[in-house]
Order: C-alpha cells, then structure tokens, then sequence
C-alpha cells in the first residue's frame, strides 16, 4: 500500500512539474517582454485610443492609462497608476466601480490570454472578447448607476500599493518567488484534485454545478477545474487543464468554453477584495462582473452550438 502511494504521490509531483513549465514557457517571455515596455514607458501609447472609450463608461480619459496599465501587466501595476491620479480625479463609488469592473475582467492579457492559447483557443479571439465584455460591463454598469444616482458619494482609498522594485535584480527575485509559489499551488491543486476523485466528492460538486455549467458548455470533464479557475485563478485552472488535454480527457469544445469563461470572471476571491480597498462596490465587481460575463457567454455558447467544426476551429481555435 505504502509503495502505491509513494508512485501515486511521484507520480502527482511529476504531472504538476510538467504542467508548471508548459506554464512557464509561455508566461516567463510574456512577462520580461511587458518589463521591457515598462522600463522604455511604451505603455502610455496604448492608452491613448482607450481615452475616447473612457467616455462611454463616464470615466475622464486619464483612467486610459490605468486600464492599459492593467491589461498589459495586471492588476496591482493598474491600480499603482490609479492611486497616483485618483487625487486628480476625484472619482466617486461608481465610477471607480466601473473602471475596477472592467480591470477584473480584462487584465494582464499578454500572459493571460497565451497561456489561454497553449490550451487551445484562439489568442486574438481572447484578447478580443475579453475587451468587449470588459467595456460592455463598463457600459451597463455607467448607464445603471448614473441614471438611477447611484454610489455618487467620493470614493476611498484604503490601500497602499507600497514601493514598487527598484532595480531590475528585486524585479527579477519578486517575479522568480511568484512562479514558486504558482507551482507551490499546482502541486497542492493536483493532490487536492485526486482526493477530491478518490472522495467522490468531485461527483458532488460537478452534480450541483452541470446545470448552471452546461449552459456554459462545459461538460463534466472540465467542470471541476473551471471552478478552480473561477475562484482561485485563470493560471491555476490553466494549469489543470493542460494536464487533462494531455491525458486526452477534455473535448475542444468544452476547453474553449471553460478557458473564455475563465478569462471574463476569474480570481473571484482575491481580486475582488482588492478592488473593494480602492473605494469600489460589490454591485460591480462581483454581481455586475457575473452577470454580464455569463450572460454574454450564453449567447456565445449558443452561437458556437451551431457551428460544424471546421467554422468552430477556424474561428475560435488556436490554428497552430
């Protein structure tokens, strides 16, 4: 009994070791590319065609650089820039609601949306949809809260970001202790996965979720490790299922549904409680993100339904 288990427990390490560097491969070049547009400040020309699209969201244009900010690097580094122009802006609940809505659902795309290509669909289709929904919410929410007065009192900076790097060699540390503890958690998540078989607890919680997933068109294969992406993260659940495509245990099309559905509404812990220390609202950031990103990936699981394939591959897979 003690030789299965010390194979089982191998045998776990050696799945999420393998899972980890197909991880990071694709997020290690991703992530000194985004430094090298840091260090030259190359980022401030991404938020300049965002500041007109700030308009229709009733945020002033200034908030371009935050989102662009975030959806090149990631949360934390957008709201860095936030907090240094939140005196100027003088945003009220709403409004920081709005922009902190949008950054949940479309940030850190280089990294994000790549690793969500190594599992199979289309980069660009990501990148795509993910802005469209962040800036359709951005949208609903603006409308929602203005015309009804909603959360118009000054919104509260609770959070100090601290003192960023400052040389290349504490980047370079900071960067190397977050892949650590990625892979610290993929190894916990894979044991945890395989008690959850042996328990048959995974039975349970596919049981309670497949309507609500099937709607999303994820089937029972890829429903567990959706649900790790949508609470702890898109690349611990990318990870995952990275593993299970190699074990030929996902179908293509339940991979695109679980990976775009991640994409929109992922981190539904961490990320959230974070935005609530910059003043935002749980309308938003919670509800709001919810809602709109399920309800826009109804209409899109409906349209790829009655795809053949070929479309359906062409489209919305990664073609390489």
């Amino acid at each position: 009994m003690s030789k299965e288990l010390l194979q089982a427990t191998l045998k776990t390490f050696r799945d999420a070791t393998e899972a980890s560097i197909e991880l990071f491969k694709v997020m290690v070049p991703i992530i000194i590319i985004v430094k090298l547009l840091q260090e030259f400040d190359l980022i401030q020309y991404l938020a300049i065609p965002l500041g007109p699209l700030m308009q229709l969201v009733g945020l002033p244009a200034s908030m371009g650089l935050v989102w662009a900010t975030g959806l090149l690097v990631n949360n934390y580094s957008g709201l860095v820039v936030y907090i240094s122009l939140a005196p100027a802006a003088m945003l009220n609940v709403g409004q920081v609601t709005v922009l902190a809505t949008m950054l949940l659902i479309a940030h850190a795309l280089p990294v994000e949306c790549k690793v969500a290509q190594k599992c199979g669909p289309s980069l660009w289709f990501q990148v795509l949809f993910r802005c469209a929904v962040a800036l359709l919410a951005g949208v609903i929410l603006h409308l929602i809260y203005s015309n009804f007065g909603l959360l118009t009192e000054p919104a509260q900076v609770l959070w100090n970001p601290g003192t960023p790097p400052a040389t290349l060699m504490e980047w370079g540390i900071d960067q190397l202790k977050t892949l650590v503890s990625i892979y610290g958690i993929i190894v916990a998540l894979m044991f945890m996965m395989k008690l959850l078989n042996k328990l048959r607890i995974t039975e349970a919680i596919n049981f309670v979720l497949r309507p609500i997933l099937t709607f999303m068109g994820i089937g029972p294969q890829a429903a567990t490790l959706t649900v790790v992406g949508l609470t702890l993260g898109l690349s611990y659940g990318s990870g995952l299922i990275m593993h299970e495509i190699r074990e030929g245990a996902v179908p293509q099309r339940d991979i695109f549904s679980a990976m775009t559905l991640m994409g929109v509404a992922h981190s539904l812990i961490e990320d959230p409680l974070l935005m609530v220390l910059i003043g935002a609202d749980f309308s938003g950031i919670m509800w709001g993100r919810l809602i709109v990103s399920l309800g826009v990936m109804a209409l899109l699981v409906k349209l790829v339904k009655t795809m053949p394939r070929p479309q359906f591959m062409k489209i919305f897979m990664n073609a390489a």
